[in-house]
C-alpha cells in the first residue's frame, strides 16, 4: 500500500513542511526516554512535564523554532569512577509540534521535573478580499 503524501492531494497545498515535521518528530521520539506528561490546565493553557532526574539547568536546552518545541539534555560526567552505575547518564531529544497560536509561557526545573508552560494566543480571523486583475 503506498504511503499517503500531503503534496499528492490537490486540496492540501503547502503542507509539505508539516509532513516533514511529522516524519522527523516520529523518528526522533521513538525512544521512551525521558518519560513525560502533557496536561491541559484550562481551555487555553497546557503544560509539558518531563522527568529529568540528575540533569541540571546547564544540562538542558529548550528551544522553540517555528512550530517545533525541542527539549534536549546532555549530562556531563564528572570523571567519577563507579563501582556500580545504575543511574543512566544519557542524552535525549524530545520534539513537540505546536499548533498555530500556541506559545511558551515559561519553563522551570524543580525536584527532577522540567516543566514547560504553554498558552494559546487569540487568533484574529481576518477576511481578505483578493483583487482580480
Amino acid at each position: 500500500m503506498p504511503k499517503f503524501s500531503f503534496s499528492a492531494h490537490p486540496y492540501l497545498l503547502g503542507f509539505d513542511a508539516l509532513e516533514q515535521m511529522l516524519e522527523s518528530s516520529a523518528k526522533t521520539n521513538s525512544d521512551g526516554y525521558p518519560p513525560y506528561n502533557i496536561e491541559q490546565l484550562c481551555k487555553d493553557r497546557f503544560r509539558i512535564v518531563l522527568a529529568v532526574a540528575g540533569f541540571s539547568i546547564a544540562d538542558l536546552s529548550v528551544i522553540v523554532e517555528g512550530p517545533q518545541l525541542t527539549i534536549s539534555g546532555e549530562q556531563t560526567l564528572n570523571g567519577a569512577e563507579f563501582l556500580h552505575q545504575g543511574i543512566a547518564a544519557r542524552q535525549f531529544t524530545r520534539v513537540f509540534v505546536l499548533a498555530d497560536g500556541i506559545e511558551t509561557a515559561g519553563c522551570s526545573l524543580a525536584n527532577g521535573l522540567l516543566t514547560v508552560d504553554l498558552h494559546r494566543i487569540a487568533a484574529s480571523q481576518v477576511t481578505q478580499r483578493i483583487k482580480i486583475i
